[in-house]
C-alpha cells in the first residue's frame, strides 16, 4: 500500500472529549472516528489491527477445538423474559419494537440465544463437550460513555460458550479456556495479569478477568507481593486484621452537637477511628419494586458496594441521599445506626462483629451512641458477611504477605455458568444411564476493541503509539525523504516491491511532504519498523533503520535491507 492512496488523515491536536491516552492517540492517528457517544468507525489501519487481533482469537479458539458460529444481534424479548433478565439487565439494555410492536433487544451478549439454539440441535451426553463462538458487534446503553473503545456502546466482542456433561467437565474446559485467553494476549504483546472477578449480571459460580496493566486503567487491582493472588478490588479478600476492640463498656447515648463525619466524632469523642461505626443507607433496586438497605462498616474501611449488592442480590445499588434518607427514618445523615433501626434490612461487615466498645449513630440528630458492642447491641437479625474494600494495610489471604494495588483494563473475563441459563431455558440432553440432565455451561468473552485500546494505554511515547509486531497494521514504512529525487524514488520503489514478495506488510510514503511530517506520522502511527533512504543511501548503499519499541536507529547495507527486516519481525 502506497501512503498517497491510503484512507488516513492524522491529527496534530488532541481531540477536546479525550480523557485517557488510548482514545487521543487511536483519534490523532486516524485509526477511529467518533459518529455519536459511544460509537464509533474503524477507519482501515484501526480494521487492520482489528482483525489481526480477531484472527489470533480465532487461531487459538480453533486450536482448543472450538468451533466458530454467527448469531443474531436482534433478539426477543420472551427469551430475556424466560431467563429472567429482561429487568435484571437494567437500562444498559437497548431495547426496541418491530412495527407490530414485537419487542426486541440489541445483544449485548448471547447467552439466551446460544442455549436455545444448542437445546434443540443436542440429545445425548455424546453431543457434548461442545464449544462455540463468534466475533460480533454488542449493544450496551452505558449511562456514560467514556475513554473511546474502552466503554462505549457498540464494540466488537468475541463471545464464547461451553456446554458440558457435569461439573468435572466444565473445569477442564474452563481450564483449556483460560489457558488459550493466556496464549491469545500474550501473541498481542500485552502485559496483563488474571484476577478473582465478579460474574455481574452474567451470573455463574465463578469467574476471571484478564487485566492489561496500565496507570490508566479504569479499574482498581489488589495484587499480592509474594504469591499468585490477584482479584480486582471489587472480589478483592484478605486475611482478618487485627484491631484494638475496646474494653466492653455501657451503652450510652452521648450528644455530638452538628458532628457527622467519622472524623468529626472521633476527634469530638476521642474514639480511634477503627472503633467509629459507619452506617450507610443505600436504595437496592429490584425487577419489581426498590428498597432501602442499611450497611455497616468501620470508620477506616469503605463500602464495597459489589459486595453488597451481591449479597442483597439487587440489580443495581445507589447510595441514598439525605432526602431519602430523612423520609424512611426521620433522621438525617451522619447520625443513622443501626440499633434500633427498623423496617431496613441491616448488613453489618464480619470486622464490625468484633468490637466491644465503639460508637455510631443513635438515630437521633446531634446524639451517637458510645459503648457500642456490635454482638450485644445489634439486631439479631442483622446479615453479616464481607462488605469492606482492602486497602494498603491489608495482607494476603494465601501467603500473609503485603497487598498492593495497580491500575488495569478488562479485556476478557471467563465465567462458569454452571445451570443458571440451562434450567431457566430447559436446556438438558440424555445421560449414559438414559437420565435426562441439563447441561453444565461456561462463557468466555474478550473485548476486541477494548484489546486494541488497552494495547495502546501500555505501548505508547510522547510521539505516539508503538505497535506490538504482531498487531501493528503494517510492520514496515519505506520513507523517501526527496519525492523530486528520482534516484532515492527508483530505490524506495525496488524495497518496496521487493518486501512485498516476501510478503512482508510494507506501506511506501510516496507523498510530497517533508521528510519531519512523514517521521512524525510514522511515529504517531506506530509502525515497528521505519526504513528511511536519503542521499546518505546514494553516497553509502546504506538505508537507515529505525525501531520504534526501542527508538534504536542503525545503518544496513542496501542490499541487506530486506534480510534485516525479516531477521527483526521473527
Amino acid at each position: 500500500m502506497r501512503v498517497s492512496q491510503l484512507f488516513n488523515k492524522t491529527l496534530k491536536e488532541d481531540p477536546a472529549e479525550a480523557e485517557i491516552i488510548s482514545h487521543s492517540l487511536l483519534i490523532r492517528s486516524g485509526m477511529i472516528r467518533k459518529l455519536a457517544p459511544g460509537v464509533f468507525s474503524y477507519l482501515p489501519l484501526g480494521w487492520k489491527v482489528l482483525n489481526k487481533i480477531s484472527n489470533i482469537i480465532r487461531e487459538e479458539m480453533n486450536r482448543s477445538s472450538c468451533q466458530e458460529l454467527m448469531m443474531p444481534i436482534i433478539q426477543p424479548k420472551e427469551l430475556w423474559e424466560q431467563s429472567g433478565r429482561w429487568f435484571v439487565y437494567g437500562k444498559e439494555l437497548i431495547r426496541l419494537k418491530d412495527r407490530h410492536g414485537k419487542e426486541y433487544c440489541l445483544s449485548p451478549t448471547h447467552e439466551e440465544v446460544i442455549t436455545t439454539l444448542v437445546k434443540n440441535e443436542i440429545k445425548s451426553y455424546k453431543d457434548l463437550p461442545l464449544n462455540l463462538y463468534q466475533i460480533q458487534n454488542k449493544y450496551r446503553d452505558e449511562v456514560r460513555p467514556r475513554f473511546g473503545l474502552i466503554r462505549s456502546r457498540e464494540f466488537l466482542m468475541k463471545d464464547g460458550y461451553s456446554f458440558n456433561q457435569n461439573e468435572e467437565s466444565l473445569n477442564q474446559t474452563y481450564e483449556e479456556m483460560y489457558n488459550a485467553y493466556s496464549r491469545i494476549f500474550t501473541r498481542c504483546g500485552l502485559d496483563f495479569r488474571t484476577v478473582d472477578a465478579d460474574s455481574g449480571a452474567i451470573g455463574g459460580s465463578s469467574s476471571h478477568e484478564f487485566m492489561v496493566l496500565a496507570e490508566t486503567g479504569e479499574a482498581a487491582l489488589t495484587i499480592c507481593k509474594s504469591c499468585d493472588y490477584a482479584a480486582n478490588m471489587e472480589m478483592a479478600v484478605h486475611k482478618k486484621r487485627k484491631y484494638e476492640n475496646g474494653i466492653e463498656a455501657k451503652l450510652e447515648k452521648v450528644i455530638t452537637p452538628d458532628k457527622k463525619s467519622i472524623e468529626e466524632v472521633s476527634q469530638f469523642l476521642n474514639i480511634n477511628p477503627d472503633l467509629m461505626l459507619k452506617t450507610l443507607i443505600y436504595k437496592a433496586v429490584f425487577p419489581e419494586n426498590e428498597k432501602l438497605v442499611c450497611v455497616v462498616v468501620r470508620g477506616n474501611r469503605a463500602v464495597n458496594e459489589i459486595k453488597l449488592k451481591n449479597a442483597v442480590n439487587s440489580i443495581d445499588l445507589i447510595l441514598a441521599d439525605n432526602e431519602e434518607v430523612i423520609k424512611a427514618t426521620n433522621i438525617p445523615i451522619g447520625f443513622i445506626g443501626p440499633i434500633g433501626l427498623s423496617n431496613i434490612d441491616i448488613y453489618v461487615d464480619e470486622e464490625v462483629m468484633d468490637v466491644k466498645n465503639g460508637s455510631t449513630g443513635a438515630l437521633k440528630k446531634d446524639y451517637h451512641y458510645i459503648g457500642v458492642n456490635a454482638e450485644r447491641d445489634f439486631p439479631k437479625n442483622s446479615i453479616i458477611g464481607d462488605f469492606h474494600n482492602v486497602d494498603e494495610f491489608d495482607v494476603c489471604n494465601k501467603c500473609g504477605e503485603q497487598l498492593y494495588f495497580k491500575r488495569g483494563t478488562e479485556v476478557g473475563q471467563v465465567f462458569k455458568l454452571g445451570k443458571k441459563y440451562s434450567e431457566k431455558l430447559d436446556c438438558k440432553f440424555l445421560d449414559d444411564k438414559g437420565v435426562s440432565q441439563n447441561v453444565t455451561m461456561g462463557c468466555y468473552g474478550i473485548g476486541v476493541g477494548r484489546t486494541m485500546a488497552a494495547s495502546v494505554e501500555q505501548n505508547h511515547d510522547g510521539n505516539g503509539i508503538i505497535w506490538p509486531k504482531s498487531i501493528a497494521p503494517y510492520h514496515v514504512i519505506i520513507i523517501p525523504v526527496n519525492m523530486k529525487n528520482i534516484e532515492i524514488i527508483e530505490i524506495a520503489e525496488d524495497l518496496y516491491e521487493n518486501l512485498l514478495k516476501e510478503n512482508i506488510e510494507v506501506l511506501l510514503d510516496d507523498t510530497d511532504e517533508r521528510a519531519g511530517v512523514k517521521f512524525a506520522n510514522a511515529d504517531l502511527i506506530g509502525y515497528p519498523i521505519k526504513i528511511v533512504i536519503g542521499s546518505k543511501t546514494l553516497k553509502s548503499k546504506t538505508v537507515d533503520f529505525k525501531i520504534r519499541s526501542t527508538n534504536e536507529e542503525f545503518n544496513v547495507p542496501l542490499e541487506e535491507a530486506i534480510e534485516m527486516t525479516k531477521r527483526i519481525l521473527q
